[in-house]
């Protein structure tokens, strides 16, 4: 259990999980931070992309098509949401809430009327194949993919927030909704903004991470579950944040489910309820 193959096996697999984590969580932490909405939703976000995805990957064996098919599609269902629900309800908590549990449900029954209900994986047609080999450690190249996705797509958002005019109206929003929108900032579209773009990353993790994992009823619990533990981690509205507490979880995940598995789900929450007494707002977040 503890020789070098092992070990490194391990950690690449705590790695690209916390890769499919990343992706997902992205997302969900900036619209948690500058909205302050708890998107019960998203983890059927990700179910819907994966479904579409693998439809897509399968009708044409074009990965990259499937992406930016499941991104658009749940991205345009993520602005209808916003736009024809949420925001009608708007800075109320528990409606906003309760709002977000009903789209789960009815997004995961549409899926399951459309789709089936048998787990559904991303077709070897539009996969990558093979495995890297390093002395005794084989490891296959789509996971490596997976890891070298959410690298890029880090260093973009990163980007994007450091570095552009709308990141800056985002990490003002996150700190100060109120007075960004004082200031003139049509705030509504930046919520609507984030909103998308959390759906879209969702729809993109879901596609990639059927290459992984199985898309099948139930796989959004699962995964929001993780996104929370995440974000929490992390803090909200902090990229960085989502980062680091993706690849912790990925890591702690990997390793707790190969030596100690009845006790896997314990080493996930153990970290966060610790955060959250020690620092609750989280490793990377602003204390207010």
């Amino acid at each position: 259990m503890f020789e070098p193959v092992f070990l490194a096996q391990q950690a690449l697999n705590g790695l690209s999980f916390g890769g499919l984590l990343f992706l997902l969580a992205s997302g969900l932490t900036l619209v948690f931070g500058l909205q302050r909405i708890v998107n019960l939703a998203h983890g059927a976000f990700y179910m819907l992309g994966g479904y579409i995805g693998i439809v897509i990957a399968t009708m044409t064996g074009n990965l990259l098509l499937a992406v930016v098919v499941a991104m658009i599609s749940v991205g345009v269902a993520a602005l209808v949401v916003e736009v024809l629900l949420l925001r009608f309800v708007r800075g109320q908590e528990m409606p906003e809430v309760l709002l977000t549990i009903g789209v789960m449900f009815v997004v995961a029954d549409l899926c399951l009327a459309f789709f089936g209900g048998d787990p559904k994986t991303l077709p070897a047609s539009a996969s990558i194949q093979g495995a890297l080999t390093i002395g005794g450690l084989t490891y296959p190249l789509y996971r490596l993919f997976v890891i070298a996705v959410a690298v890029a797509v880090g260093i973009a958002l990163a980007l994007v927030q450091t570095r552009t005019r709308i990141g800056a109206v985002v990490r003002a929003g996150v700190d100060d909704r109120e007075t960004i929108a004082a200031m003139g900032v049509n705030i509504t579209r930046v919520f609507t903004g984030m909103f998308v773009v959390g759906g879209a990353l969702a729809a993109l993790s879901g596609t990639i991470g059927s290459g992984v994992i199985s898309v099948r009823p139930g796989i959004q619990n699962e995964v929001l579950m993780y996104a929370l533990v995440v974000i929490i981690l992390g803090g909200l509205g902090s990229i960085k944040g989502a980062a680091v507490g993706a690849v912790l979880i990925g890591v702690i995940d990997a390793f707790a489910k190969a030596w100690i598995p009845e006790l896997a789900y314990f080493t996930i929450f153990a970290p966060m309820a610790l955060v959250l007494v020690l620092r609750p707002s989280g490793l990377f977040g602003r204390a207010t």
